[in-house]
This record gives structure tokens, sequence and C-alpha cells, in this order.
């Protein structure tokens, strides 16, 4: 029984009492059909949704949130939220996305939601209760699983541009296919996206990163022109340009690939960023050579300067997540440069030392990266990726540089000597830091201390009597 919830027999007394007709409709039905848990639950009354919120409040004797701009009211009750608002009808304006909106019937509010699996709607009221409502054949596209407008797509579209990009979303996190006609009304409004605000946009496109196959939610962005107005350094790396029998791989293809190895293993979302962006420099540091073909020196570190400037136009946060993807941006070539080298202790103690604790995650970040056809080069790169981990593990456990400190700090310097603040104090601590890493001296004070004796009377710096 699809209204099974103690929620529901609360709402039917109030409105049965009040006498308006109330339907529960959009996610909760559909994900009901879904199989997918949902405690989100909106209420349209043919009527006012206040009036029916308050008295249910009354009822079951919690508070009562109204939102008067938007004509909506909300109360939760036992782990569940529980949203009313009076069936509506809208009409917009070419320049903005704020509806102009009146009283309407179930229809008319059924009409006006973005997709035929988000219309569906289920009467509570006493003698029709659990009915379905769905006269745009909601069930038949989620049984097909298809994505459909109720109405004409451009002008779903053009009244709202974001439904653009929460189609591509539901794309990508239900597994579902953009029916023909509403993929056509995206590629020719995708423009449109936009006048919506970068805050809106962010919160489809997270939904989109966190879905079970990001790829198909880009690809189809990608596809749709959507991707060349929100993600334009993305959309720069598609393509495949050829001289001679030199050609590079198309750079985004490759991208989705690692997207989508990483989302294989991990729901690290932070992570998944990083894979999306690990390329990102790629376009800006292509170059030719007739001897040896396509280069893209220094990609790595052109694309960790893009993060912060990616983060702030996106939205996203400027915290400690951004740095993380930046790290991850900018060390993602390290362990595949190790692998195909000679593995030497101070190459993989440098990388212990600047991933630190999230080592680990940059080392999943590669074995994604690795996405060559061959599968016997695959397994090769993954056999040199073991390697590198055991040498990993034996650093760490004989040296401790994961994360270390050198034991000689500058402030020891300076009081040692009574020098003042100086470059010549970062640099007598740089030779500290790289001994160790190089493994010349092993990481401890008294070797730290002896060789800072060395390095300072090396520059004429002499102990105070």
């Amino acid at each position: 029984m699809p209204l099974s919830k103690p929620i529901f027999q609360h709402i039917m007394r109030v409105v049965d009492r009040m006498g308006v007709e109330a339907y529960v409709v959009g996610g909760y039905v559909r994900d009901y059909y879904l199989h997918r848990p949902s405690t989100d639950i909106d209420v349209v009354v043919v009527g006012s949704g206040v009036a029916v919120a308050e008295e249910l409040g009354k009822e079951l004797g919690v508070k009562v949130s109204i939102f008067k701009t938007y004509g909506t009211a909300m109360l939760r009750w036992k782990g569940t939220e529980v949203e009313f608002v009076g069936a509506r009808k809208e009409s917009y304006t070419p320049s903005s996305r704020n509806p102009q909106v009146a009283p309407g019937t179930l229809e008319d509010d059924q009409r006006r939601r973005d997709f035929t699996i988000n219309a569906m709607a289920w009467s509570v009221n006493g003698a029709t209760f659990g009915k379905l409502v769905d006269p745009f054949e909601g069930m038949y596209d989620l049984e097909e699983c298809i994505i459909r407008t109720p109405c004409e797509p451009e002008r779903t579209f053009s009244d709202d541009p974001l439904r653009m990009m929460r189609a591509v979303r539901f794309a990508s996190q239900l597994g579902f296919d953009i029916d023909d006609e509403t993929f056509e009304a995206i590629c020719s409004q995708a423009e449109r996206i936009n006048i919506v605000s970068k805050e809106r946009i962010i919160v489809e496109l997270s939904k989109i990163m966190a879905s079970p196959v990001p790829s198909i939610g880009l690809n189809l962005m990608h596809t749709s022109g959507l991707l060349r107005h929100v993600l334009p350094e993305l959309e720069r790396m598609a393509g495949v340009e050829r001289r001679g029998k030199h050609a590079h791989k198309d750079n985004f293809a490759h991208t989705m690939k690692v997207l989508d190895n990483v989302a294989k293993r991990t729901d690290d979302i932070w992570l998944r960023w990083a894979a999306l962006f690990h390329d990102i420099g790629k376009p800006q540091t292509k170059a030719y050579d007739a001897r040896t073909g396509w280069t893209f020196h220094q990609h790595e570190a052109v694309g960790s300067k893009m993060i912060p400037s990616l983060f702030r136009r996106l939205k996203l946060p400027l915290n400690e997540n951004m740095r993380f993807v930046q790290k991850m941006v900018f060390l993602h070539m390290r362990p595949i440069v190790l692998s195909e080298d000679m593995v030497t202790d101070s190459a993989v103690r440098r990388l212990l030392f600047e991933a630190g604790d999230d080592v680990e995650r940059l080392m999943l970040l590669c074995e994604a990266d690795i996405t060559s056809g061959i599968d016997s080069k695959v397994q090769l790169y993954l056999r040199n990726f073991e390697l590198v981990r055991e040498k990993m593990r034996d650093l760490e456990e004989r040296d401790r540089v994961r994360n270390f400190q050198p034991p000689i700090t500058g402030d020891i310097i300076m009081q040692t000597y009574q020098l003042p603040p100086s470059g010549v104090i970062g640099e007598i601590k740089d030779v500290i830091k790289n001994a160790i890493l190089d493994g010349i001296i092993p990481n401890d004070y008294d070797a730290a201390y002896r060789l800072m004796e060395e390095e300072a009377a090396r520059r004429g710096i002499l102990k105070p009597e």
C-alpha cells in the first residue's frame, strides 16, 4: 500500500474535515515505484496548502513553518518532512525564471511539473485514498525508463532552464534515457542555462557527480551543448587533433573513463571532482613536436592553479575540500611516473611527504587513470603500482616521512645562531628536509642538528660566544 505511513491517515482526516482535495505528488510517488527510500513528501491542495498545514500541525502538536513568498508551509513529524502548497498554474517571461502564479486545478499543477515521472499523484482524500492520478502517462515512462516533459519541452525548458540540468541529472541518477523530442529541446535552448544562478546549477551538477555513473550526465551535457556554458574548460578537452601520423587521445572521453573508474570504487565526492579536473590543464599545455608528437608538459601544475577559480565560479566551497582537489590534480602524475621508472626510495619518500594522509586516495585516482584499451598494458601499470605501494609501506614503517616536519625548525636555527628571520634560514631548512627525503640522513633530531651545523659553517655562520 503506497500510503501506509501513519502521517497519511492524519492528512486524510484533516483534508476530509476541511472539505478540500489533496494529493501527494512528485518525487515521493516516483521513488515509491522505483523502490528508492524517501522521507520528503510534497502535498498539493486544491485550495490553501498553508491552511491544511496549520490544521495538521494542530492535530499533530508540531510547529508549522510558513513561507509566505512561495505560498508553502512545511512541518516535520517522526522523521518525515511534509510540504504543502496550493495547486497552481504558472506563466513566465522570457528574461526571467520567476513565474507569475495563479490558483489552478490539480492538472494545472501537474502540467507545470518538470517531467512526467514527477507529475504523478496519489489522492489522500478518504473516498479515493491512494488512487493514482497520472494524466501524462508518467507510469509508462517510469516503466520504459524515459525522461519526458508533461507539455511541450520547449516551453518547459524556456520557463525554467534549470530543468535541462535536471533532465540530465535524472538520466544520470536513474540510468534513464531522455526522450528524443525532449533532448532536442535541450540542445536548442542550452544557452538559456546562463540565466540560472550558479548556486542552483551546482546543486544539479553535484548530484550528477554523485550518481552511480557520472559520465552519463556529463556526456549528455556535452552532446546537448550545456557543458560549454557550465564548464567550458571541460568542453575544450573534447576532440582529437591529428598531424601526420600523430594523434592525441580525446582527453574529455578519457576523463569520463577515469571519473567512472573512481565512481566504481568510492562515493568520495571530492575524489570524483579531482578525477573530473585531473587533466583540466591539458588544453593550455598542448604542444606538437614533429619528432615526438603531442605533449602536455606540466599540465598537472597548470591544472592545479585553475582549481581555485573553477571552484569560485561554480560556487563550490573554497575550503579544505578545494585544497584537496588541487593537491590531487597537482600530484596525479607522480605515482604514474614512479610506476614507469625504477622506484627509488627518494622518489617514494617525496611522494609520501607531499601526499601525506591523502596518499591512498591519490593512488586510487592514479589507478583509475590507467584507461588503455590494451589490457596487458593496464595490468603492467597496476602491477607496478603495487610495487610503489609496497615501497611506501616499507618506507613509512622505517622512516616515518608521511606528514613529517623536519626535526630542525627555523626557530631552532635562529636561536642557535642568534639570527633574525632571513632567506638563509629557509635554505638550511630545505637542505635538512631534502637530505631526509633523499635518505642521506635519518629522520631524527641529532642527525639533523649535525647537518645544520655543517651547513651553517659552510656559510660562515658561527655560534655566538
